[in-house]
């Protein structure tokens, strides 16, 4: 696999194997060190030392032998199918269900139902492709590519960032007005697993939101469109204006309800061009029962 880098304007001269850590959650600081060490990373097409001093313009390429991915073990996972044709497969994911197998969760994912679901056919992929993530804790509405065309023509759709989103969104505290969130996302130094808006390469994310429903002093349904598609970042920028999503511990929300065990985010609506048809084509998904209870509960407050 050959991947080039361009540095963007902006950015800090930092070490090379820094700026590399930060540019993903799964490659660390020695890790890089390793790839730079073994010739696996130019510098504008020339060997580069872990100390190399990157600045704003700096071509960096990777060149990393692709490993075929571990088999997936189809189970008759439930699904909720909002949609289903020869190119793809919408879904409402309901919260709690991780979306492909990984450390602490080899099993019972989204990605194990969807390749018993699928199955094997004329023109299909080897396995169902995520043109899109939606966190653990989220649900709502996923579209799956079935074919490589279809996941072709989806993913250029989400990186162009011409997908229809629309996410509700139970937060801590009255929202006076809605408004748009425009700040820069990366890895929390102290905390990989975590996004920030100090992070030392942010990359540009843009939310924008409205009040959908006051409730009260203490909470307020909002719907967040995102223009952007980083990680975390409806989380990450409403904990950043002082409202988190409630149920979200990882990005300050109150913890004085134990009854919310997971961040109150739902994936409400998804609409894009059907890579087949060429038309636009909208799904939506009610809110789940948890999420519904709470908001009804604070409405009757």
């Amino acid at each position: 696999m050959r991947r080039v880098t361009t540095v963007s304007a902006g950015q800090a001269p930092r070490r090379l194997d820094v700026f590399l850590s930060t540019q993903t959650a799964h490659l660390s600081r020695a890790s890089a060190r390793r790839w730079i060490d073994g010739g696996l990373i130019t510098v504008n097409g020339r060997p580069a030392k872990p100390a190399q001093r990157i600045r704003p313009g700096d071509v960096i390429t990777c060149h990393v032998a692709v490993r075929e991915p571990p088999a997936v073990e189809p189970e008759p996972v439930v699904l909720r199918v909002l949609h289903e044709d020869a190119e793809l497969l919408v879904v409402d994911k309901p919260p709690g269900l991780v979306m492909h197998p990984g450390p602490g969760h080899w099993t019972g994912t989204l990605l194990n139902a969807l390749v018993h679901h699928v199955g094997p056919g004329d023109g299909r992929r080897a396995r169902p492709g995520l043109a899109h993530r939606l966190d653990k804790g989220t649900s709502g509405v996923l579209v799956i590519a079935k074919t490589d065309a279809a996941h072709r023509d989806l993913s250029r759709q989400f990186r162009a960032h011409s997908v229809h989103r629309v996410y509700l969104a139970l937060v801590a505290g009255a929202v006076r007005r809605g408004g748009l969130i425009d700040q820069g996302l990366g890895r929390d130094p102290r905390d990989r697993r975590r996004i920030s808006t100090r992070a030392p390469a942010p990359r540009r994310a843009v939310t924008e939101f409205r009040v959908a429903e006051r409730l009260g002093p203490d909470a307020t349904l909002v719907e967040a469109r995102p223009r952007t598609g980083r990680m975390h970042q409806i989380r990450v920028h409403l904990a950043s204006i002082g409202h988190a999503v409630l149920g979200d511990l990882s990005y300050g929300a109150p913890t004085a309800d134990p009854t919310l065990g997971r961040p109150m985010l739902h994936a409400a609506v998804l609409g894009f061009v059907h890579p087949a048809t060429g038309e636009y084509t909208e799904f939506r998904a009610p809110l789940p029962a948890d999420m519904e209870r709470a908001v009804s509960g604070r409405r009757a407050n």
